[in-house]
Protein backbone atom coordinates (compact mmCIF):
# COMPACT_ATOMS: atom_id res chain seq x y z
CA UNK A 1 0.00 0.00 0.00
CA UNK A 2 1.97 2.75 -1.54
CA UNK A 3 0.33 5.99 0.43
CA UNK A 4 0.88 8.90 2.57
CA UNK A 5 0.59 7.37 6.26
CA UNK A 6 0.53 10.69 7.30
CA UNK A 7 -0.04 14.18 6.90
CA UNK A 8 1.72 17.13 5.79
CA UNK A 9 1.45 18.68 8.77
CA UNK A 10 3.01 15.67 10.77
CA UNK A 11 5.44 15.92 8.84
CA UNK A 12 6.12 19.44 9.56
CA UNK A 13 6.30 19.10 13.25
CA UNK A 14 8.78 16.55 12.80
CA UNK A 15 11.76 18.32 13.14
CA UNK A 16 10.50 20.49 15.76
CA UNK A 17 9.10 18.16 18.27
CA UNK A 18 11.90 14.78 17.74
CA UNK A 19 14.42 16.53 19.90
CA UNK A 20 12.15 16.49 22.48
CA UNK A 21 10.89 12.63 22.49
CA UNK A 22 12.53 10.18 24.07
CA UNK A 23 11.96 6.55 23.38
CA UNK A 24 10.74 7.33 19.69
CA UNK A 25 12.59 6.57 16.51
CA UNK A 26 12.17 8.88 13.68
CA UNK A 27 12.10 6.94 10.49
CA UNK A 28 11.97 8.24 6.82
CA UNK A 29 11.33 5.46 4.02
CA UNK A 30 10.08 4.97 0.60
CA UNK A 31 6.15 4.49 0.73
CA UNK A 32 4.63 1.26 0.48
CA UNK A 33 7.99 -0.07 1.38
CA UNK A 34 7.41 -2.41 4.75
CA UNK A 35 4.92 -4.44 6.45
CA UNK A 36 3.40 -2.58 8.96
CA UNK A 37 3.50 -5.52 11.54
CA UNK A 38 7.39 -5.36 11.67
CA UNK A 39 6.54 -1.71 13.35
CA UNK A 40 4.55 -3.09 15.80
CA UNK A 41 6.72 -5.51 16.30
CA UNK A 42 9.43 -3.78 16.69
CA UNK A 43 7.53 -1.41 19.39
CA UNK A 44 6.47 -4.40 21.97
CA UNK A 45 10.07 -5.65 21.30
CA UNK A 46 11.96 -2.56 22.61
CA UNK A 47 9.20 -0.28 24.04
CA UNK A 48 11.11 2.59 21.07
CA UNK A 49 7.50 4.19 19.31
CA UNK A 50 7.94 4.10 15.64
CA UNK A 51 7.18 7.21 14.05
CA UNK A 52 7.18 6.56 10.44
CA UNK A 53 7.17 9.07 7.26
CA UNK A 54 7.30 8.47 4.02
CA UNK A 55 8.87 10.13 0.62
CA UNK A 56 8.62 9.20 -2.95
CA UNK A 57 11.64 10.23 -4.56
CA UNK A 58 15.34 10.72 -3.61
CA UNK A 59 15.32 14.34 -4.52
CA UNK A 60 12.91 15.17 -2.21
CA UNK A 61 14.98 13.21 0.25
CA UNK A 62 18.19 14.47 -0.53
CA UNK A 63 16.59 18.00 -0.32
CA UNK A 64 15.79 17.33 3.34
CA UNK A 65 19.04 15.74 4.36
CA UNK A 66 21.48 18.68 2.74
CA UNK A 67 19.11 20.66 4.31
CA UNK A 68 19.90 19.54 8.30
CA UNK A 69 17.79 19.46 11.16
CA UNK A 70 15.28 16.88 9.38
CA UNK A 71 14.40 15.65 12.42
CA UNK A 72 14.17 12.16 11.35
CA UNK A 73 16.69 9.00 12.97
CA UNK A 74 16.73 6.22 10.04
CA UNK A 75 16.59 7.34 6.30
CA UNK A 76 16.77 5.12 3.14
CA UNK A 77 18.12 6.89 0.85
CA UNK A 78 19.32 4.90 -2.42
CA UNK A 79 22.89 4.04 -3.78
CA UNK A 80 24.08 6.88 -5.62
CA UNK A 81 22.19 9.67 -3.56
CA UNK A 82 24.03 8.23 0.11
CA UNK A 83 27.22 8.33 -1.83
CA UNK A 84 26.84 12.17 -2.28
CA UNK A 85 24.95 12.46 0.94
CA UNK A 86 28.11 11.09 2.92
CA UNK A 87 30.23 13.45 1.24
CA UNK A 88 28.17 16.19 2.14
CA UNK A 89 28.37 15.25 6.02
CA UNK A 90 24.59 14.27 6.37
CA UNK A 91 25.39 10.83 7.90
CA UNK A 92 27.02 9.61 11.31
CA UNK A 93 29.53 6.46 11.32
CA UNK A 94 27.53 3.26 12.65
CA UNK A 95 28.70 1.89 15.82
CA UNK A 96 28.71 -1.27 14.56
CA UNK A 97 29.44 -2.46 18.30
CA UNK A 98 25.88 -2.00 18.39
CA UNK A 99 24.48 -3.87 15.39
CA UNK A 100 25.55 -7.48 16.22
CA UNK A 101 22.77 -8.21 13.56
CA UNK A 102 25.55 -7.23 10.99
CA UNK A 103 26.65 -11.02 10.79
CA UNK A 104 23.37 -11.69 8.97
CA UNK A 105 24.21 -9.59 6.16
CA UNK A 106 25.24 -10.95 2.80
CA UNK A 107 28.89 -10.11 1.26
CA UNK A 108 27.65 -10.17 -2.28
CA UNK A 109 25.61 -7.60 -1.89
CA UNK A 110 27.86 -5.33 0.83
CA UNK A 111 30.84 -5.23 -1.77
CA UNK A 112 28.43 -3.47 -4.26
CA UNK A 113 27.08 -1.08 -1.75
CA UNK A 114 30.75 -0.23 -0.77
CA UNK A 115 31.34 1.54 -4.02
CA UNK A 116 28.82 3.85 -2.15
CA UNK A 117 29.76 3.30 1.11
CA UNK A 118 33.39 2.46 1.28
CA UNK A 119 33.45 -0.25 4.25
CA UNK A 120 29.78 0.26 4.62
CA UNK A 121 30.52 2.41 7.59
CA UNK A 122 26.94 4.68 7.06
CA UNK A 123 24.50 2.53 6.45
CA UNK A 124 23.47 -1.26 5.77
CA UNK A 125 21.23 -2.39 3.05
CA UNK A 126 17.62 -2.60 3.42
CA UNK A 127 16.82 -3.88 -0.01
CA UNK A 128 18.01 -3.87 -3.99
CA UNK A 129 16.73 -4.35 -7.05
CA UNK A 130 16.35 -3.84 -10.77
CA UNK A 131 14.77 -0.94 -13.06
CA UNK A 132 13.48 -2.30 -15.91
CA UNK A 133 9.85 -2.81 -18.11
CA UNK A 134 6.46 -3.76 -16.08
CA UNK A 135 3.90 -4.63 -19.00
CA UNK A 136 0.33 -5.78 -19.09
CA UNK A 137 0.94 -9.42 -21.08
CA UNK A 138 -2.38 -9.47 -23.25
CA UNK A 139 -1.74 -6.02 -24.72
CA UNK A 140 2.35 -6.69 -25.46
CA UNK A 141 0.89 -10.37 -26.99
CA UNK A 142 -1.48 -8.25 -29.33
CA UNK A 143 0.73 -5.53 -30.27
CA UNK A 144 4.28 -7.43 -30.68
CA UNK A 145 2.65 -10.88 -31.84
CA UNK A 146 4.86 -12.33 -28.36
CA UNK A 147 3.87 -12.60 -24.63
CA UNK A 148 7.31 -11.79 -23.45
CA UNK A 149 9.41 -8.10 -24.31
CA UNK A 150 13.20 -8.92 -23.90
CA UNK A 151 14.48 -5.75 -25.34
CA UNK A 152 14.95 -2.18 -24.30
CA UNK A 153 13.38 -1.16 -28.32
CA UNK A 154 9.79 -1.70 -26.95
CA UNK A 155 10.53 1.49 -24.88
CA UNK A 156 13.47 3.86 -27.08
CA UNK A 157 12.29 2.57 -30.61
CA UNK A 158 9.47 5.50 -30.87
CA UNK A 159 7.75 3.15 -33.41
CA UNK A 160 7.03 0.32 -30.97
CA UNK A 161 6.54 2.47 -28.16
CA UNK A 162 4.01 4.12 -30.05
CA UNK A 163 2.10 0.86 -30.25
CA UNK A 164 1.02 1.28 -26.36
CA UNK A 165 0.16 4.46 -26.52
CA UNK A 166 -3.22 3.75 -26.92
CA UNK A 167 -3.96 1.97 -23.37
CA UNK A 168 -0.94 3.70 -21.64
CA UNK A 169 2.58 4.23 -20.99
CA UNK A 170 4.32 5.76 -17.64
CA UNK A 171 8.23 6.03 -17.07
CA UNK A 172 9.68 6.88 -13.70
CA UNK A 173 10.27 10.38 -12.68
CA UNK A 174 14.05 10.01 -12.10
CA UNK A 175 16.57 10.97 -14.42
CA UNK A 176 19.58 9.19 -12.66
CA UNK A 177 17.71 6.05 -13.94
CA UNK A 178 16.37 6.89 -17.35
CA UNK A 179 19.46 8.31 -18.48
CA UNK A 180 21.77 6.06 -18.15
CA UNK A 181 19.12 3.37 -19.48
CA UNK A 182 19.15 5.47 -22.13
CA UNK A 183 22.64 6.26 -22.14
CA UNK A 184 23.08 1.42 -21.84
CA UNK A 185 20.99 1.53 -24.64
CA UNK A 186 23.00 3.58 -27.31
CA UNK A 187 26.48 1.82 -26.28
CA UNK A 188 27.75 3.85 -23.77
CA UNK A 189 28.54 3.51 -20.60
CA UNK A 190 26.11 4.03 -18.38
CA UNK A 191 27.90 5.95 -15.16
CA UNK A 192 29.10 8.68 -18.11
CA UNK A 193 29.54 12.22 -17.37
CA UNK A 194 30.45 13.04 -20.46
CA UNK A 195 27.67 15.81 -20.84
CA UNK A 196 27.70 15.48 -24.87
CA UNK A 197 26.51 11.60 -24.22
CA UNK A 198 24.06 12.98 -21.93
CA UNK A 199 22.46 14.89 -23.84
CA UNK A 200 21.77 12.38 -26.47
CA UNK A 201 20.49 10.08 -24.04
CA UNK A 202 18.36 12.88 -23.51
CA UNK A 203 17.56 13.32 -26.94
CA UNK A 204 16.60 9.68 -27.16
CA UNK A 205 13.85 10.11 -24.51
CA UNK A 206 12.64 13.46 -26.24
CA UNK A 207 11.74 11.35 -29.70
CA UNK A 208 9.87 8.70 -27.11
CA UNK A 209 7.83 11.62 -25.28
CA UNK A 210 5.09 11.72 -27.11
CA UNK A 211 3.77 8.31 -26.46
CA UNK A 212 4.34 8.85 -22.35
CA UNK A 213 1.43 9.43 -20.65
CA UNK A 214 2.98 10.27 -17.27
CA UNK A 215 6.27 10.53 -15.31
CA UNK A 216 5.96 9.43 -11.74
CA UNK A 217 7.43 7.02 -9.24
CA UNK A 218 4.75 5.12 -7.52
CA UNK A 219 1.10 5.31 -8.97
CA UNK A 220 1.97 2.80 -11.67
CA UNK A 221 1.67 -0.04 -9.51
CA UNK A 222 -2.35 0.42 -9.42
CA UNK A 223 -2.66 1.28 -12.98
CA UNK A 224 -0.31 -1.64 -13.73
CA UNK A 225 -2.60 -3.62 -11.71
CA UNK A 226 -6.04 -2.28 -12.77
CA UNK A 227 -5.56 -2.47 -16.38
CA UNK A 228 -4.67 1.22 -16.81
CA UNK A 229 -1.93 1.05 -18.60
CA UNK A 230 -0.34 -1.03 -20.41
CA UNK A 231 3.69 -0.55 -20.19
CA UNK A 232 5.66 1.22 -17.37
CA UNK A 233 9.48 1.55 -16.59
CA UNK A 234 9.58 0.81 -13.13
CA UNK A 235 11.20 -1.26 -10.14
CA UNK A 236 10.97 -4.61 -10.02
CA UNK A 237 9.38 -4.90 -6.78
CA UNK A 238 6.89 -2.40 -7.48
CA UNK A 239 6.17 -4.20 -11.25
CA UNK A 240 5.72 -7.57 -9.01
CA UNK A 241 3.38 -6.06 -6.17
CA UNK A 242 1.10 -4.71 -8.78
CA UNK A 243 1.60 -8.37 -10.40
CA UNK A 244 0.00 -10.15 -7.48
CA UNK A 245 -2.66 -7.44 -6.60
CA UNK A 246 -3.88 -8.37 -9.97
CA UNK A 247 -3.76 -12.01 -9.63
CA UNK A 248 -5.77 -11.10 -6.14
CA UNK A 249 -8.10 -9.21 -7.92
CA UNK A 250 -8.56 -12.07 -10.51
CA UNK A 251 -9.57 -9.33 -12.91
CA UNK A 252 -8.25 -11.23 -15.42
CA UNK A 253 -5.12 -8.62 -15.34
CA UNK A 254 -1.72 -10.54 -16.13
CA UNK A 255 1.61 -8.11 -15.21
CA UNK A 256 4.88 -9.40 -16.10
CA UNK A 257 8.35 -7.45 -15.76
CA UNK A 258 11.29 -7.69 -17.88
CA UNK A 259 14.95 -7.40 -17.05
CA UNK A 260 16.33 -6.42 -20.40
CA UNK A 261 19.21 -8.20 -22.63
CA UNK A 262 20.70 -4.75 -23.13
CA UNK A 263 20.98 -4.63 -19.05
CA UNK A 264 19.68 -2.72 -16.43
CA UNK A 265 20.00 -0.26 -13.30
CA UNK A 266 21.05 -2.38 -9.99
CA UNK A 267 19.80 0.03 -7.34
CA UNK A 268 20.55 -0.52 -3.60
CA UNK A 269 18.24 1.29 -0.54
CA UNK A 270 20.49 2.00 1.98
CA UNK A 271 19.27 2.71 5.44
CA UNK A 272 21.53 5.39 6.94
CA UNK A 273 21.34 7.76 10.32
CA UNK A 274 21.19 11.16 9.92
CA UNK A 275 24.75 13.35 11.89
CA UNK A 276 22.10 15.23 13.69
CA UNK A 277 19.71 12.83 14.69
CA UNK A 278 17.85 13.31 17.63
CA UNK A 279 17.78 9.24 18.82
CA UNK A 280 20.54 8.03 17.46
CA UNK A 281 20.35 5.42 20.13
CA UNK A 282 17.03 4.09 18.75
CA UNK A 283 17.86 4.53 15.33
CA UNK A 284 21.07 1.75 15.90
CA UNK A 285 18.14 -0.76 17.78
CA UNK A 286 16.07 0.03 14.73
CA UNK A 287 18.92 -0.64 12.20
CA UNK A 288 20.00 -3.95 14.40
CA UNK A 289 16.45 -5.41 14.67
CA UNK A 290 15.43 -5.09 10.52
CA UNK A 291 18.92 -7.03 10.02
CA UNK A 292 17.26 -10.04 12.03
CA UNK A 293 16.82 -12.83 9.09
CA UNK A 294 13.06 -13.18 10.58
CA UNK A 295 12.49 -9.81 10.39
CA UNK A 296 14.01 -8.36 6.82
CA UNK A 297 12.45 -11.83 5.63
CA UNK A 298 9.01 -10.30 6.27
CA UNK A 299 9.77 -7.33 4.98
CA UNK A 300 10.59 -8.80 1.46
CA UNK A 301 8.01 -11.11 1.20
CA UNK A 302 5.49 -8.29 1.93
CA UNK A 303 7.41 -6.06 -1.12
CA UNK A 304 8.88 -8.36 -3.58
CA UNK A 305 11.98 -7.21 -3.09
CA UNK A 306 15.51 -8.74 -2.98
CA UNK A 307 17.56 -7.94 0.47
CA UNK A 308 21.26 -7.73 1.21
CA UNK A 309 20.86 -10.19 4.22
CA UNK A 310 21.66 -13.52 3.18
CA UNK A 311 20.35 -15.18 6.72
CA UNK A 312 17.12 -14.69 5.62
CA UNK A 313 16.92 -16.08 2.63
CA UNK A 314 15.73 -19.53 3.93
CA UNK A 315 13.09 -17.68 5.33
CA UNK A 316 12.11 -16.23 2.09
CA UNK A 317 8.52 -17.40 0.01
CA UNK A 318 9.25 -19.01 -2.64
CA UNK A 319 7.74 -17.23 -5.00
CA UNK A 320 10.46 -14.43 -3.80
CA UNK A 321 13.40 -16.67 -3.71
CA UNK A 322 12.87 -18.39 -6.73
CA UNK A 323 11.49 -15.64 -8.55
CA UNK A 324 14.28 -14.65 -11.39
CA UNK A 325 12.82 -11.14 -11.25
CA UNK A 326 13.86 -10.24 -7.66
CA UNK A 327 16.94 -12.90 -7.24
CA UNK A 328 17.77 -12.40 -11.26
CA UNK A 329 19.98 -15.54 -12.62
CA UNK A 330 24.11 -14.94 -12.95
CA UNK A 331 23.50 -14.72 -16.80
CA UNK A 332 21.45 -11.24 -15.80
CA UNK A 333 22.85 -10.36 -13.18
CA UNK A 334 25.88 -10.18 -15.45
CA UNK A 335 24.36 -7.32 -17.53
CA UNK A 336 23.46 -5.51 -14.31
CA UNK A 337 25.23 -1.66 -13.94
CA UNK A 338 25.57 0.80 -11.43
CA UNK A 339 25.83 4.46 -11.16
CA UNK A 340 27.78 7.14 -9.47
CA UNK A 341 26.71 10.59 -8.44
CA UNK A 342 26.71 13.31 -11.06
CA UNK A 343 29.09 15.98 -10.17
CA UNK A 344 27.23 19.50 -9.74
CA UNK A 345 28.15 20.64 -13.30
CA UNK A 346 26.72 17.40 -14.88
CA UNK A 347 23.61 17.63 -12.12
CA UNK A 348 22.40 20.65 -13.65
CA UNK A 349 22.44 19.65 -17.23
CA UNK A 350 20.77 16.49 -16.13
CA UNK A 351 18.19 18.25 -13.99
CA UNK A 352 17.84 20.94 -17.16
CA UNK A 353 17.35 18.38 -19.66
CA UNK A 354 14.83 16.22 -17.89
CA UNK A 355 12.70 19.51 -17.19
CA UNK A 356 12.57 19.97 -20.89
CA UNK A 357 11.78 16.10 -21.69
CA UNK A 358 8.81 16.27 -18.94
CA UNK A 359 7.51 19.46 -19.95
CA UNK A 360 7.77 18.49 -23.48
CA UNK A 361 9.69 21.83 -24.47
Amino acid sequence: MRQWMFGVAALALVAGTAAAEEGVVHVYNWSDYIDEEILAEFEAETGIKVVYDVFDSNELLETKMLAGGSGYDVVVPTGDFLQRQIGAGAFMELDKSKLPNLVNMWDRIAEVTANYDPGNAYSINYMWGTTGIGYNVDAVEARLGTDEITSWDVIFKPELLEKFADCGVHMLDAPTEMIPAALNYLGHDPDSFDTGQIEEAAALIQSIRPHIAQFHSSQYIEALANGDICLAVGWSGDVLQARDRADEAENGVRVGYAIPKEGALMWFDQMAIPSDAPNPEAAHAFLNYIMKPEVIAKASNYVYYANGNKASQALLNEDVIGDPAIYPPEEAVANLYVTSPYPPRVQRTVTRLWTRIKTGS
